[in-house]
């Protein structure tokens, strides 16, 4: 008769516990992503524009709203890969403004096929949406560009649950390998 190894036993059910424990922290994770999509989702249909708001916490509290805020003054002026409103590949055009009480924001400007095309944008109003980042989406663009994408928390993935299933499946894995091994062991 051969006895079970217990350390062995020990350290496969602990890896199984760890695993099945990280599956249900996906699953917890997709249900906050969902409301997550869904507030940035009714952010986007709600009406009229909010200044730009101040302060990082309450940026990301309104990412997806219209915006506006008065550029005063352009610090510098760069080019990020963004795409058009015909999903075309191109230069997001971006803009370092400061804002007359001394808040920054990164404004993006329109699109183009050349890196920095808007690179003469001197500051002024900016109307447009919030994106993660945060950044302020121009929408009409300015500058004499055209129009970036808008940005749409749709394409936000929430792949939680496959991660989830993924981490059951590995802990089934490591629970049957293990009880193959010990059946194997037993035979003479």
């Amino acid at each position: 008769m051969h006895r079970i190894p217990i350390f062995s036993t020990l350290v496969v059910l602990a890896a199984a516990g760890l695993m099945v424990g990280l599956g249900f922290w996906q699953l917890q994770r997709l249900h906050e992503k969902e409301a997550l999509l869904s507030s940035y989702a009714s952010a986007q249909r709600l009406p009229g524009e909010v200044e730009w708001p101040r302060g990082e916490e309450k940026q990301q509290d309104f990412l997806y709203r219209r915006a506006r805020l008065e550029c005063a003054v352009v610090t510098g002026h760069s080019s990020i890969a963004g795409r058009n409103a015909k999903d075309e590949s191109g230069a997001a055009q971006t803009a370092d403004c400061t804002l007359a009480d001394g808040t920054k924001a990164l404004v993006v400007l329109g699109w183009s096929r050349m890196p920095m095309a808007a690179g003469g944008w001197a500051g002024g109003e900016v109307h447009g949406v919030i994106a993660p980042g945060p950044r302020l989406v121009a929408a009409p663009p300015l500058a004499g560009l055209e129009a970036n994408a808008i940005p749409d928390p749709a394409e936000i993935p929430n792949n939680h649950l496959s991660y989830a299933v993924q981490w059951f499946f590995f802990a089934a894995t490591a629970l049957v390998i293990y009880v193959l091994a010990l059946a194997k062991g037993r035979r003479p």
